[in-house]
């Protein structure tokens, strides 16, 4: 089992910024990938960003590309979310999310919530205008 806890959500006006922190815990687990999912009331859980654990190669949504920045701390088996300029559109809970199965490796399964197996509680995000 893996857990995934995260921190660093809140309220900021728009233009803003926030930092997300996600880390794993538990008992003899590999990571291949870690990422960012958000879901705003109503709608489907989306993909935000994610990171390939052993190359470091990042992927983002269109949505966030050049505002948002992924980063991992691969000895704490943490990943963080950096998101700058932050819009209304923005306001969602942010979900960590964790590959130990190696599903991301396969097609497009890193931009997928089925490319994960383990999901931290979340965490809110809300930006006023």
């Amino acid at each position: 089992q893996v857990q995934l806890v995260e921190s660093g959500g809140g309220l900021v006006q728009a233009g803003g910024s926030l930092r997300l922190s996600c880390a794993a815990s538990g008992r003899s687990f590999r990571l291949y990938a870690m990422g960012w999912f958000r879901q705003a009331p109503g709608k489907e859980r989306e993909f935000v960003a994610a990171v390939s654990w052993s190359s470091g190669f990042t992927y983002y949504s269109d949505s966030v590309k050049g505002r948002f920045t992924i980063s991992r701390d691969n000895a704490e088996n943490a990943v963080y979310l950096q998101m700058n300029s932050l819009e209304p559109e923005d306001t969602a809970v942010y979900h960590c999310a964790a590959d130990t199965l190696k599903r991301t490796y396969y097609g497009d399964s890193v931009f997928d919530k089925y490319g994960y197996d383990y999901w931290g509680q979340g965490t809110q995000v809300t930006v006023s205008s």
